[in-house]
């Protein structure tokens, strides 16, 4: 905003140096009976009519950066959204990726201590296969998670550089209209 403060002011004060004052000028006329002083006004100025273009179109340019300065930050939220809901869909399946090895843990560790003697080497055997596919498992559901996270929040940056870089060219494209205006002089 104060880039668009400070070209605009910039485009005013360099429209305003080729501005010219209106020339008022004085005639007096005498007539056979009375002296009276005609004054008339006349505009010399023929870049007013420019200067009002010039002043238009930096209405113009202040209309559109606006417009897309808004657009730029309503695609900068939505990604924003859209990175943040991503991360915690992806703490969440985490989240139960982690409990359900837990359980499967804490079920095996359950059955060992509910075997008989002669059998614990064989439940301690599955106990450890059954754990160790669930914190596969788990490692994988949690890889997979922040893949699609992370994913997500590199087409959100995307989608931010790409909004910004509209929004900059819309502020050139507006101070290339000032600047046709101004050179029309």
């Amino acid at each position: 905003m104060n880039k668009l403060l400070a070209t605009l002011i910039a485009g005013f004060l360099a429209t305003s140096a080729y501005a010219q004052t209106a020339v008022t000028t004085t005639t007096t006329t005498t007539t056979p009976n009375a002296a009276v002083a005609n004054t008339t006004t006349t505009n010399t100025n023929p870049t007013a009519r420019t200067t009002k273009a010039i002043v238009k179109a930096e209405a113009r340019a202040e209309t559109d950066v606006a417009k897309a300065e808004a657009k730029e930050m309503k695609a900068v939220a939505k990604a924003d959204e859209k990175a943040t809901k991503a991360v915690a869909d992806a703490q969440e399946k985490k989240a139960k990726a982690h409990a359900k090895a837990v359980k499967v843990h804490a079920e095996a560790a359950e059955n060992i201590t509910r075997a008989d003697p002669e059998d614990r080497a064989t439940v301690i055997a599955r106990a450890e296969e059954k754990v160790s596919e669930a914190n596969l498992k788990a490692e994988k559901a949690m890889i997979k998670a922040d893949e699609k996270s992370l994913k997500v929040q590199v087409d959100a940056a995307a989608d931010k550089a790409t909004a910004s870089a509209k929004a900059e060219q819309a502020r050139a494209e507006a101070m290339a209209d000032v600047h046709k205006a101004a050179a029309k002089n």
